[in-house]
């Protein structure tokens, strides 16, 4: 889909081109659209809608675009199907309402096909999302068409692709008909319910590829999403994808949002009918493709047959199963195995019935076990447990196979069993059914060596049997400490905490006075983790709203295997904030540790994290002055209690917006102390060689040299306050040509004494009194102070508190902030230098 376009002189005159017909707008009207080759660009820059064309061709299209990206990438087109011949197109807003593109000729080529009853108040709005949403504008908020709805051939973020079973209408990928032409091609991905949802590629409406059943983390055949590390990609499925289902209304939809926001990556069906990831490799300047591993030649839909199964690994790459044999022998030689095999055996619940007998169950029938695989299409699905699968199957002798996932639970095929392949790693067990004459076949065979081996076993065992004993003589006891570590390691993780083996932290607290929560009793209340009690997602892991048996409602973070935390950070978190009293710190209720898994469990904020207030267009208006400085005083005295008032010094180390969280009253409770560290005594300077944090939020001394001080926090606050107050992200300047942050932003324009432009028209509405105009630039200049580049200029927490309730009057004029030079850091992750071998680590919260 994107072509490349290398050549730095065509870069440049693309850069002034955009100088030059680009707007800051992102909304069209009835009375602003479109010529070509004007654009609109979203508010924070991510995307553009315009008109272009691509490489090889000379007709005109509009689409939506990666704006900050060098590399031309579409991600939508409207006139696919009827490209522009010329550059007298024009997208704008009909009379009847309807977002519409026509030539010179006002020939209509594409249309939003709409019922609009307001047409003259219908705005288009191009968002940050990469969605194009035609809305009625008597509300604002009245969705009429959104371009999510009717994609191309890019699946991007928080885009859902859906089917619903009533009405029948689908929302799915269209490839294109060649890399340089984007008009409908031959396959198309959506969703399909079956018994169980998978997802799908058709080749002119035919079943192409499936991706197995959902098990509520991963499709389990598709091999690459259990994988955290393939060829250089980190991949985050299970806490970027989920499905979701309301069986009532009978639609069903699969959309993704990945906790990592620092990697630019979406998905692209080909004109091949290929689906695969796409990353930017801003170090390579260019995008990296990886098709999915298991989407291969032999993952052709029923390529092999009824009872066929495909194993890459063999030639011929295609084989009956045991006990089968091919229909067609001469088709099959010539490589076409669609014919697959048949029994050779029947069944004995089939001669049973076939003899008139009662039973007909097959009770010398039996089951082959059949290791990692694709399970076949159309399974049925039980909520019994695992140890009841083989029972149920074999009392229906219509079932012919069964496998079970801890995510579905029993899986039962009966008929044809079509599209199995053999995976090297993961997949699932699946068990075939077959009479007990062909399991019985080569028992004969393997007499004479399990004999061997027996006799060999028994002669190992007795020599191990006396130097066992030998060496038990010689062997003291294990201390206490390897026990407890060894019960951890077998997931009896709840040793640590015994009465017996108290653990006390730097300020004194036990931690068996913490509560210790069981799986099950959280599984319970999360509804089985179910995500539509999902709250966000961080880099922990996910976040889920449960409540107890008590009514009680509770907040549960569960880490997450993609997480780049450990029982390191885990345990830091719990030590640190288990006894931590404070109003504006969120409150540790318990955890759990069990086997793999690991949570915290947390009082319940029903409003989230403040970003997903004053960064949101439409939740902004909620906060309005006074509830943001009410927020910004909050963090503050929360900040101030664990540098000061708590027992000891707590340097928190990653404050940022979604570490914030709200409560009804929407005061702010200060969370994740995963990356906090405890000062002792009359310590107020620490070194790290692992730097850990959200890059945009670290001060200097601590991102580039490894120092953390309390004035690492007040960097933070500064870099906090700032968004606030303006409602912009510190991180939204990514690639901005003028600016490199926020924070150069805000210099820049306090030296112009220009503040006001700063400031989130939000909050400057309805009409400016004086107190919130003093407040207001009391704000900026406390933030400004909070964000110098030097940490001895910076004024401490108990400083800012008391600038903030004006209880001092006179403040220093502030120096030039922090990365507002050239950076000592560039935007690029991948390229990030630091001194003495620190390493910067990035973690998004929810």
């Amino acid at each position: 889909m994107g072509k490349t376009i290398s050549c730095s002189v065509l870069l440049a005159l693309i850069s002034c081109f955009y100088l030059l017909f680009a707007t800051a707008l992102d909304i069209i009207t009835p009375s602003k659209s479109i010529k070509d080759p004007d654009v609109i660009i979203s508010q924070n820059g991510v995307f553009r809608l315009g008109f272009f064309s691509l490489a090889n061709s000379t007709n005109r299209y509009v689409g939506i675009l990666y704006n900050q990206i060098p590399v031309q990438t579409v991600v939508w087109v409207a006139n696919r199907n009827r490209p522009l011949k010329d550059s007298s197109g024009i997208l704008n807003i009909s009379d009847d309402g309807n977002l519409v593109v026509s030539n010179g000729k006002a020939e209509v080529l594409w249309s939003s096909h709409v019922n609009n009853t307001a047409p003259n108040a219908t705005t288009a709005q191009l968002l940050d999302s990469g969605n194009l949403v035609l809305s009625n504008g008597e509300d604002g908020a009245s969705s009429l068409w959104e371009s999510f709805e009717d994609p191309s051939n890019a699946f991007i973020e928080t885009m859902k692709i859906s089917t619903d079973v009533k009405t029948g209408r689908k929302v799915e990928l269209k490839s294109w008909k060649s890399i340089d032409d984007p008009s409908d091609g031959n396959f198309s991905f959506g969703i399909e319910p079956f018994n169980i949802r998978e997802l799908v590629i058709r080749n002119n409406n035919q079943l192409y590829f499936r991706s197995g059943p959902w098990n509520g983390n991963i499709f389990i055949g598709l091999l690459y999403m259990y994988t955290d590390n393939l060829d250089g990609f980190e991949t985050v499925y299970i806490d970027g994808f989920y499905i979701v289902a309301d069986n009532q209304q009978q639609t069903y939809y699969i959309t993704y949002e990945f906790s990592d926001n620092s990697r630019l990556r979406y998905y692209e069906l080909d004109s091949q009918g290929k689906f695969f990831e796409r990353k930017w490799d801003a170090g390579k300047g260019d995008w990296i493709n990886r098709y999915s591993a298991s989407q291969t030649e032999s993952s052709v839909y029923g390529q092999c047959g009824a009872f066929g199964i495909c194993d890459l690994t063999k030639q011929p790459i295609c084989s009956c199963l045991k006990g089968f044999k091919p229909r067609n022998i001469e088709e099959w030689s010539r490589g076409n195995w669609s014919s697959g095999c048949f029994r050779t055996t029947p069944l004995q619940c089939q001669r049973d019935k076939n003899n008139g007998s009662e039973a007909g169950q097959g009770d010398n029938d039996g089951f082959l076990k059949l290791k990692t695989m694709k399970v076949p299409v159309f399974p049925n699905r039980s909520s019994i447990n695992n140890g009841e699968c083989k029972d149920q199957c074999m009392k229906n002798c219509s079932c012919v196979a069964y496998a079970y996932d801890a995510g579905i639970g029993c899986m039962f095929w009966s008929g044809d069993l079509i599209d199995m392949q053999k995976f090297s790693t993961h997949g699932v067990d699946l068990y075939i059914r077959l009479p007990s004459s062909e399991l019985d076949k080569g028992k004969s065979t393997k007499v004479i060596v399990i004999t061997a081996v027996i006799v060999g076993i028994v002669t190992i065992t007795i020599i191990m049997l006396f130097l066992w004993c030998w060496m038990a003589k010689r062997r003291g006891r294990k201390p206490k400490h390897k026990q407890i570590k060894l019960q951890l390691n077998k997931g009896n993780a709840m040793t640590k905490f015994s009465s017996e083996n108290v653990v006390e932290n730097p300020i004194g607290v036990k931690l068996q006075q913490l509560r210790l929560f069981n799986f099950d009793e959280l599984a319970t209340a999360t509804s089985n983790f179910d995500h539509a009690k999902k709250l966000g997602q961080g880099g922990f892991g996910p976040v889920y709203r449960g409540t107890l048996g008590d009514e009680k409602e509770i907040a549960v973070k569960r880490l997450s295997k993609a997480s780049g935390q450990g029982l390191e950070e885990f345990m830091n978190e719990v030590e640190v904030i288990s006894r931590l009293q404070h109003r504006n710190l969120v409150k540790l209720l318990g955890c759990c540790v069990e086997a793999e898994e690991k949570m915290l469990v947390y009082e319940y904020m029903p409003n989230k994290s403040l970003d997903a207030f004053v960064f949101d267009p439409i939740k902004q208006n909620v906060l309005d002055w006074s509830k943001r400085f009410k927020i910004i005083e909050g963090i503050s005295r929360g900040l101030l209690y664990l540098h000061r008032d708590s027992r000891l010094k707590i340097i928190h180390r990653d404050l940022k917006p979604s570490n914030v969280l709200l409560d009804q009253e929407l005061n702010p409770k200060i969370s994740d102390f995963g990356m906090a560290r405890i000062f002792g005594g009359d310590e107020n300077q620490a070194n790290t060689k692992r730097v850990v944090g959200t890059y945009g939020y670290m001060s200097p001394e601590y991102a580039i040299q490894g120092r953390f001080s309390e004035k690492s926090d007040v960097f933070s606050f500064g870099v906090l306050l700032l968004e606030i107050v303006s409602g912009r992200k510190n991180t939204s300047f990514f690639n901005n040509p003028d600016y490199f942050s926020l924070l150069e932003y805000v210099w820049k324009l306090w030296n112009e004494g220009n503040i006001w432009s700063l400031v989130d028209k939000v909050v400057l509405e309805p009409k400016s009194n004086s107190k919130k105009e003093k407040e207001i630039k009391r704000c900026i200049h406390i933030g400004l102070l909070c964000v110098q580049e030097y940490a001895n200029d910076r004024p401490t927490m108990s400083v800012v508190v008391s600038m903030l309730n004006n209880e001092i009057p006179n403040f220093k004029t502030p120096k030039q902030p922090a990365f507002t030079q050239t950076p000592l850091i560039t935007h690029n992750v991948q390229n990030r230098a630091s001194l003495n071998d620190v390493t910067l680590t990035d973690f998004d919260g929810r």
